[in-house]
């Protein structure tokens, strides 16, 4: 199968697709690779790096997607990108389709088979393509919300940890999955006091036998969730439902309650937010002010720590695309229940139920595509 790897185009997005070892160890199963030029750079991977392993350096991305068999990403394609995808190709990034209609609609119209990183399963009943993004996004959260939170930004000008005779600033997490967890590692190392919000009991309590006093734990009701948001000076939205919309945890009305310059670090917002005054931000321009509230809703978090990220990345992803390029999707999603999962369109089908209650529009049961 021939692979390619185009530049990602995403504004501020400096990770990449595959790594030059990634590369080195599909060409070994017998594949073809194709970089785009300078893909890798954000990453700190040159062109030589990729040529030393035996893949072929591509000038131009127009010509990446159209000889490849299977195109390899990490973020969802954008609109120049989506229009040169064809028939009979294969996708394979994050997709994040729920909260994106115009995606949707391109990417059916396309006729290609697209398989999402994000809806990818396990045995565990864990998401692993997602889980290396979400570490890191999760142990970025308080850091950007630290920033956030200082007074030339908007904020309140509230150290994290505080310092001897000024108490620590308080930090609610809503969702203690694996964003959650790791957001409330770095935030209570960071000296914050630190809460953290879930509706799964078991969950819980797995968090207070794994950490003990290092941060609070309490449930996630509408009344514990409104009061511990009013006195928090950062919130941290860490809510998932695989391949859905993001559920609006606190809404517009209970900012006018919160302290005056507290942050918001929407985590979730590639699948929405779970905060109904959320939109989607970039790096080169992160926050911004609704009704005092200072909002950091960048859409690639992860991105801004490409290096690490992309290892990440690289080392969850890479045995499912070999698996894919191996046997083909149709036979690697019948042999591996977990990558069908991943399976989000085929042929101009909707094949991910979930994302089409929330657009509204019809799906099948992906077994159907695969007989």
């Amino acid at each position: 199968m021939l692979i390619g790897c185009p530049k990602e185009i995403k504004p501020q997005e400096f990770r990449v697709g595959m790594t030059p070892s990634a590369a080195l160890e599909t060409i070994a199963h017998g594949h073809e690779v194709i970089i785009e030029t300078n893909a890798g750079e954000g990453s700190g991977f040159d062109d030589a790096q990729y040529e030393a392993v035996g893949a072929k350096i591509i000038p131009t991305a127009e010509e990446v997607f159209a000889k490849a068999d299977m195109i390899v990403k990490v973020k969802e394609p954008q609109a120049v990108e989506r229009k040169m995808l064809r028939e009979g190709q294969i996708l394979f990034t994050y997709l994040h389709l729920a909260p994106d209609p115009e995606q949707t609609k391109d990417l059916l119209e396309s006729g290609a088979t697209c398989i999402a990183y994000e809806t990818v399963t396990d045995r565990m009943g864990g998401l692993p393509l997602l889980a290396p993004m979400s570490e890191v996004a999760g142990r970025l959260a308080p850091q950007v919300g630290a920033w956030t939170l200082q007074k030339a930004n908007g904020g309140r000008g509230v150290l994290l940890g505080g310092v001897p005779g000024v108490g620590p600033a308080s930090v609610v997490v809503i969702g203690g999955g694996v964003v959650g967890t790791h957001a409330a590692r770095i935030a209570a190392g960071m000296g914050a006091n630190v809460t953290v919000l879930d509706r799964s009991l078991p969950r819980l309590r797995y968090l207070d036998d794994a950490f003990g006093s290092v941060f609070q734990t309490r449930y996630a009701s509408a009344g514990n969730t409104a009061e511990l948001v009013m006195g928090a000076d950062m919130v941290i939205g860490a809510v998932l439902i695989p391949g859905a919309a993001a559920p609006k945890l606190v809404k517009r009305a209970d900012l006018a309650h919160m302290k005056p310059g507290a942050a918001i670090v929407d985590v979730a917002i590639d699948q929405g937010g779970c905060f109904e005054t959320s939109k989607a931000t970039t790096h080169q321009d992160p926050i911004y002010d609704v009704d005092g509230i200072m909002h950091y809703c960048v859409a690639n978090m992860p991105g801004a720590v490409a290096r690490t990220s992309t290892l990440a990345l690289g080392n969850a992803t890479l045995p499912f695309m070999l698996d894919i390029a191996n046997k083909g999707w149709k036979q690697a999603c019948a042999d591996d229940v977990h990558l069908k999962n991943g399976l989000n369109v085929h042929a101009g089908k909707l094949t991910y139920a979930a994302v089409g209650e929330a657009l509204g529009l019809a799906s099948v049961d992906p077994d159907s595509v695969l007989a």
